[in-house]
């Protein structure tokens, strides 16, 4: 059974708190910013439930975000209230996740990883290819359906319970079984774990987690179309957050989504290297896998590890 640490849920209801009433003390454009943050914090801390705990390398998350955000630009127009699509996104994520899960968990390595491109890519084409989608062109939110706070306080909320689902997952025994999946899959499974039950599970928790983000994400900029959210460099972004930032930890992800999102809004400023990103944020994967491959959680560990200690004598 998982115990809940009072600092740790002092520290969670803290930061809730304080990004709740940011819309209060901070203006639009830092809002907006900081709504970007917490979106990159709930793509990395998710997919780091599969990648990072159980050593799943997944290239197609950004096909559970797309359908996230499909179903809310679509029941909307129909008379549904946004927030009310978020769990049924989220279920329909879930379930996807589960149906592509059962075949490709029985690959294993590059294998799984190539099989998730195409699986990513697949639901890329086919939502491109029909009219029910809006095609190529993409659907739009009805008229007066955006309430950015809500919105914010929404997204903010979401990353806050994702890096605390986070944090409890990992000291599980469920935590624990993925990371015997991820240290020797062969071992785990003669000691009675079920690998593919166990990776189907943790997928389809993560897959909900990112489809409530997308029902977020439709609302936010009430269009959507296939270029958008189901982008291989967006998946080959949710990827490379937590791998800088620490893979397979708690804190990793948030540094690494809050690295790539400070990154993102300074290339957004600068048309010139908008082009360039997969060459910067490839450059930044190479640096932290010569230098920290433990990321940058491992690089501020080793440099606290460093820090003088000071030594008391007794007068």
């Amino acid at each position: 059974m998982t115990r809940t640490r009072p600092l740790e849920v002092a520290g969670m209801l803290a930061a809730a708190g304080a990004l709740c009433l940011a819309p209060s003390y901070l203006e639009r454009g830092t809002l907006n910013d900081l709504w970007s943050v917490a979106l990159a914090v709930v793509l990395a801390s998710s997919w780091n439930l599969l990648g990072g705990l159980a050593g799943q390398v997944s290239i197609g998350y950004s096909a559970f975000l797309g359908i996230g955000a499909y179903t809310t630009v679509l029941l909307a127009p129909n008379g549904w209230s946004p927030v009310l699509t978020l769990p049924l996104g989220a279920l329909l994520a879930s379930v996807f996740s589960v149906l592509i899960g059962f075949p490709t968990f029985r690959l294993r390595g590059p294998y799984f990883t190539i099989a998730t491109i195409g699986v990513g890519e697949a639901v890329r084409v086919v939502a491109s290819g029909v009219s029910f989608t809006g095609g190529a062109s993409g659907l739009r939110m009805p008229a007066g359906s955006f309430d950015f706070e809500s919105n914010f306080r929404a997204m903010t909320l979401l990353a806050v319970a994702v890096v605390w689902i986070s944090a409890l997952v990992s000291r599980s025994a469920f935590g624990s079984a993925l990371a015997a999946v991820k240290q020797d899959i062969d071992a785990a499974e003669a000691l009675g774990v079920n690998s593919t039950r166990l990776k189907v599970a943790v997928h389809a928790l993560s897959a909900a987690l990112v489809g409530l983000a997308g029902g977020l994400f439709a609302i936010n900029f009430q269009y959507v179309s296939p270029g958008s959210v189901f982008d291989f460099r967006l998946s080959l972004t949710i990827v490379l957050m937590p791998i800088v930032g620490g893979v397979g930890t708690v804190a990793g992800p948030v540094l690494g989504a809050i690295l790539f999102g400070w990154l993102q809004l300074k290339l957004l400023s600068t048309p010139a290297l908008l082009d360039s990103s997969l060459f910067i944020y490839g450059a930044l994967l190479i640096a932290v896998m010569l230098f920290e491959p433990k990321g940058l959680l491992g690089l501020v560990k080793r440099l606290l590890a460093r820090r003088p200690r000071r030594i008391h004598v007794d007068a």
